[in-house]
Formats: structure tokens, C-alpha cells, sequence
């Protein structure tokens, strides 16, 4: 029997650093071991679990109650690996990027609501009404969501029908880059899923994997935040020498 910590521990390393499962350094339990309960928590709906509770006290922390009332919604194409079935890979016309997208609704805090992994060729609205239904039964405060212009007005009918007012963050007509205070919420969600190799690219060969790969590093960099625990770097440790020389 192997100390659950220690699996999570080996989980996060992978999610963390990229590397595949066998690869796993040989101080963590058996790799197949940890993929074993990665799939299992997976799939009965453990990590999904436990990346909500994080999300609920992470909220709290902040003084925001559990349910949220208000969302932003975008989407992300990535490239896949070797290993995907082209059954589940598209080409993004747009950005020019064969391999999935992953659609994704957050809180103003840029926290995970509601996740869809889709093949890079589904249009933007069509992932978003779905997420938009998930939102709705899980999240029913939720009466109010951002989006950008690339969203068709479908999905401004679909989520009336379901109470909630989609509205588009327009972008300023003053030429130059410019953040939007809306949409800046979930391109930084999107920054924080990249710092997780494994997600720089898709390597999972089922798309709800890659979704639970998605729960597992914000799970990663929910429970730091709670806890205040960071890496030092070596410039702190440097100042710290120059203070006390």
C-alpha cells in the first residue's frame, strides 16, 4: 500500500515537469502505479472533487463567497503529440494549429468553473454554448459571462435561454496593445495551465485526461496559494547573502 501522498506528490511532478509516466524518477511509487489512481480519480470523479473544494476555499481566502456570480470564457488551441488519435485532433483555420482546443469558463479570480476538450476544428461558440450548459447546472449564481469577440450571437441566444447574460468585451479602437481588464482574468488562467509542461502541448490520449490534467494543475497552484508555499530563487538567496556578508 503506498502513502496517497506520495502518489498526488508523483502526479503534480508529472503534470509540473512534462516528463511521460515511465519516466517517472524511481523515489516516487511505481509509474504504473500512479497512473493507476491518476486514471481512477479521474475517472469517479475524485480530481474534479478535490480541484472544486480548492477552488471554494481559494474563493473564501478572498473574501468571495463559494458560488461565483459572474465568468469569462475563451478558448485555447494547442498542439497534440504523436500519441493522439487523429480522431480527436482538428486544424484551427485561425491560428493555424492542428490538435484540440480547450474551451474553458473561469471566475473573476481566473479559477476553473467549467473545462470541454474539443478537436481544434470546433468553432469557439460551439464549445462555449456547451460550457455554457455545464455552467448553468453547476453554477447556477452565475448570471453574468464575458466573452470575446470571436463568439457568435448564438451563443448570446443560448445563454438567455438559460439566464445568463453573455456579454462581448469590446477592444479599445486606439491602435496598440492594449489588456483588457475582463479578458485579462482568463489569459492569465491560460498562462498559469502553460507553466505546467504537460500542458504546453496535448499528450493525453483521451480527451477527458487532458481535462483532468487541466484539474491537476490548477489543483497545483490553488493549493500553494492556500498554503503560501513558493520556490525560493536564487536572487532572494543571493540578497539574504549580501545582507548578512
Amino acid at each position: 500500500m503506498h502513502d496517497l501522498r506520495e502518489i498526488v506528490n508523483a502526479i503534480l511532478y508529472v503534470n509540473r515537469i512534462g516528463i511521460p509516466w515511465e519516466y517517472l524518477p524511481h523515489d516516487f511509487p511505481p509509474y504504473k502505479t500512479v497512473y493507476d489512481y491518476y486514471a481512477k480519480w479521474e475517472a469517479d470523479g475524485t480530481t474534479q472533487q478535490v480541484h472544486d473544494l480548492l477552488r471554494d476555499k481559494t474563493r473564501r481566502a478572498h473574501g468571495r463567497s463559494a458560488e461565483p456570480t459572474a465568468a469569462v470564457v475563451d478558448a485555447q488551441s494547442v498542439k497534440t503529440s504523436a500519441n493522439v488519435p487523429e480522431t480527436s485532433q482538428g486544424i484551427d483555420a485561425g491560428k493555424k494549429i492542428k490538435g484540440r482546443e480547450r474551451h474553458l469558463i473561469t471566475d473573476t479570480l481566473g479559477l476553473g468553473l467549467a473545462v470541454l476538450i474539443t478537436a481544434a476544428n470546433v468553432h469557439d461558440t460551439t464549445g462555449g454554448k456547451l460550457l455554457l450548459d455545464d455552467l448553468a447546472a453547476n453554477h447556477p449564481s452565475v448570471s453574468k459571462v464575458w466573452a470575446d469577440g470571436g463568439y457568435q450571437n448564438s451563443i448570446f441566444n443560448h445563454g438567455a435561454l438559460l439566464g445568463i447574460d453573455v456579454e462581448v468585451v469590446q477592444r479599445p479602437r486606439a491602435k496598440g496593445f492594449e489588456p483588457l481588464p475582463k479578458r485579462r482574468v482568463i489569459e492569465r488562467t491560460f498562462g498559469w495551465l502553460m507553466q505546467h509542461r504537460r500542458l504546453a502541448r496535448d499528450y493525453e490520449a483521451l480527451p477527458h485526461r487532458s481535462r483532468a490534467m487541466i484539474h491537476w494543475a490548477m489543483a497545483n497552484k490553488m493549493s500553494r496559494e492556500l498554503t503560501g508555499e513558493s520556490a525560493p530563487t536564487w536572487r532572494i538567496e543571493t540578497d539574504m547573502t549580501a545582507t548578512t556578508a
